[in-house]
């Protein structure tokens, strides 16, 4: 009896992907392809769809060949940046370059920092969803953006506005719905009321956007894996390698899709329920998500959102700004960087250092690398704050600086930086605790920062909590192909799609012997933020 195979499309900030998976969550062969990104002011970043779209196909045929008539559905995750095409459905400039090129603004643009405070001032009832503050890489901000700054490039000639993940499957069948896990968690979609909201659209001055049932925002919502219309097109069936009609699953963004294959990786000793375990999705930024049967509020906490991965489950969102991109900055701005690239050869950056951190634990006898950073401190926000504060205006801090250039430094500081993201996992989940959450019991992990030893070890000695790493390492690939699989109906919902998928993981257990040192430096990580607060007091007279 010949496999059933899925198909998972995954665009993330600097790549397309795709990968050929097995009905059990297995990935049998992927592709990638880069992506173009533009930066053509200070805090602008954007990209073009016509570039993406090709590199999808690339990605898609290459995985495809040779398994075309048992791949049973194909699903899309991406980055929530926002997509503009004209009345036309060609690409549409969304960039003071006027090039129709440029025709996406990606998540981590932060161009709309003065709508975002506008949007926020309103103090609107929808906004509690967002955790009371809408953030700047959200989808609105950006839209008020360019209304008031390309009315006549952009705006006045917007045909419709997507979030990535919604254009992929637009493109390749049709079907403009949206999906509900894209507007409600970057659009302001009201979910419980399950409609846009007139009033909310009024009061930040993009009421032109319910004109026409709300063509430009999308008047059809799809949940998450919800089948799409009548597949592929022709048309996208020929330039992705496929058969025309061929099963396409409602989209989810590129975090969620991690956490919906996460949720259902399991392991002995480990909690099957979905509300037990924290997802943490690490790349270039890092999202921590968590659902619960009840709705829970939470100030700087994204959510509730109802529906957004699970039906009939609350989403809760938190997240770190800058991750895995805020780790190769320290790298190579370091005085030693080059010199440890040299030495590491053909080993990853990461690797060498992580050989560097363990001997010298080793010479001055300490239990693990973790001991170290005594005397240097970090707080990340080195582009914000996203969660628990949902504060754009803070800043990073170091303590503990020295002259040193050597590689020894360059490690230390390493490991303090990533010791910081793992204290800055813990008081988004302090934060969710004091909200009244039962208690999480594992931690979940997947995506590049995933594959660090280190970073695993300390995050679960930080959040003293077990830390379960997926065999398979391409989770976000497979939650994509979930969105397939059950919109093909092989899986009856996503729950059990996510189960049936989410495969087998590693356990990594907290090391109980450095608990009180991470409480100490927990309680300085903690104070720093509170004395940034204090200098802006003072420099603000």
């Amino acid at each position: 009896m010949s496999e059933t195979y899925f198909v998972g499309v995954d665009v993330g900030t600097g790549s397309s992907r795709a990968a050929l998976v097995t009905s059990t969550g297995k990935v049998v062969k992927t592709h990638v392809k880069e992506i173009k990104t533009w930066n053509p002011r200070p805090d602008h970043y954007e990209q073009s769809s016509d570039d993406i779209w090709q590199a999808v196909c690339e990605c898609v045929k290459a995985v495809s060949e040779g398994h075309k008539e048992e791949i049973a559905g194909i699903g899309f995750d991406a980055t929530c940046s926002l997509v503009a095409v004209d009345v036309e459905d060609k690409p549409l400039t969304v960039s003071t370059t006027g090039s129709n090129d440029n025709n996406i603004i990606l998540w981590m643009d932060h161009r709309a920092v003065e709508e975002t405070d506008f949007i926020n001032e309103t103090n609107h009832g929808i906004l509690k969803y967002v955790g009371g503050k809408v953030s700047l890489e959200m989808q609105c901000p950006k839209l008020l953006w360019l209304k008031k700054n390309l009315t006549s490039n952009c705006w006045s000639k917007a045909g419709r506005f997507f979030d990535l993940p919604d254009f992929l499957t637009w493109k390749c069948t049709g079907d403009s719905s949206r999906s509900l896990c894209s507007v409600v968690c970057k659009w302001n979609y009201d979910a419980e009321n399950k409609c846009w909201s007139d009033d909310f659209l009024g009061k930040i001055n993009l009421s032109d956007l319910s004109t026409n049932n709300y063509f430009k925002l999308g008047s059809e919502i799809r949940e998450p894996g919800e089948t799409l219309a009548n597949g592929l097109t022709p048309e996208a069936a020929e330039e992705l390698g496929l058969p025309p009609g061929l099963t396409v699953g409602a989209s989810m963004i590129d975090a969620h899709a991690g956490a919906l294959a996460l949720f259902g990786c399991s392991a002995e000793n480990v909690n099957p329920n979905l509300t037990s375990k924290m997802a943490l999705i690490c790349g270039t930024s890092s999202c921590h998500m968590s659902v619960t049967s009840e709705s829970i509020w939470a100030n700087g906490v994204w959510g509730p959102y109802e529906g957004a991965i699970f039906p009939n489950k609350f989403l809760h969102e938190g997240g770190q700004s800058a991750t895995g991109i805020l780790l190769d900055f320290v790298l190579k701005n370091h005085p030693a960087y080059e010199k440890a690239l040299r030495k590491a050869g053909e080993r990853n950056i990461y690797e060498y250092l992580n050989e560097i951190l363990n001997g010298l634990a080793s010479f001055e006898g300490l239990p693990s690398c973790q001991y170290l950073t005594k005397d240097i401190h970090v707080w990340p926000d080195f582009h914000g704050n996203r969660s628990p504060f949902a504060d754009q205006s803070l800043k990073g801090m170091i303590s503990g600086l020295t002259m040193s250039v050597q590689e020894e430094n360059l490690a230390v500081t390493y490991l303090a930086f990533v010791q910081a993201l793992a204290y800055g996992t813990r008081h988004i989940l302090d934060c969710l605790k004091r909200q009244g959450r039962p208690d999480f019991e594992t931690l979940l992990i997947c995506g590049g920062l995933s594959k660090n030893p280190i970073f695993i070890q300390t995050h679960a000695d930080c959040t003293d909590l077990p830390v379960l790493c997926p065999n398979e390492k391409e989770m976000v690939l497979v939650g994509a192909a979930i969105l397939g699989a059950c919109a093909s109906k092989f899986y009856p919902d996503l729950e059990s799609a996510s189960h049936g998928m989410g495969g087998q993981g590693t356990l990594v257990r907290p090391d109980p012997a450095s608990k009180i040192y991470h409480e100490r430096k927990y309680k300085v990580f903690l104070k720093m933020v509170e004395d940034q607060r204090a200098y802006k007091e003072i420099m603000n007279g």
